[in-house]
């Protein structure tokens, strides 16, 4: 899985999300891309099934880019644990994504393969995604 080899501090507040991404929200490498289009976290477990079921479906044709990194500890209390004593241990990690970001890109293959390659991808996300090209209104950088 994807996690930081180092981080200054082990917990984190959860925070807010709101806003759309303004960095991360072009195509900047390959020529098709899969964009989230709400506010969430994506886990480091739901980054590795995507990428798997990409290149598995492309039979590692193409190349693919992923353009998040989980880098926000979640915490988790044990099982049957009674309340207080402080707050759990890091559990997982999770990036956290606005609407317009650009989770995957994908080139070197042609736009059906892409599109049903990010279609599964998108599947084992737990968010809304929409599949762009560069000739779409994918934009360019």
């Amino acid at each position: 899985m994807l996690m930081p080899k180092k981080v200054k501090f082990r917990k984190q507040q959860r925070g807010r999300m709101s806003g759309k991404a303004w960095t991360g929200s072009s195509l900047a490498f390959g020529d098709y891309g899969l964009k989230v289009t709400e506010c969430g976290w994506i886990t480091d477990r739901q980054i590795e099934a995507s990428r798997v079921a990409m290149t598995r479906f492309v039979k590692r044709g193409g190349k693919v880019w992923i353009r998040v990194f989980p880098d926000k500890p979640v915490t988790k209390k044990p099982a049957e644990t009674r309340m207080g004593k402080g707050k759990g241990a890091p559990d997982h990690w999770v990036a956290v994504v606005k609407p317009g970001r650009i989770l995957f890109e994908m080139e070197g293959v042609p736009v059906a393969q892409a599109a049903e390659a990010m279609r599964l991808a998108a599947h084992k996300l737990s968010l809304r995604t929409a599949f762009i090209s560069r000739e779409s209104a994918g934009g360019h950088a």
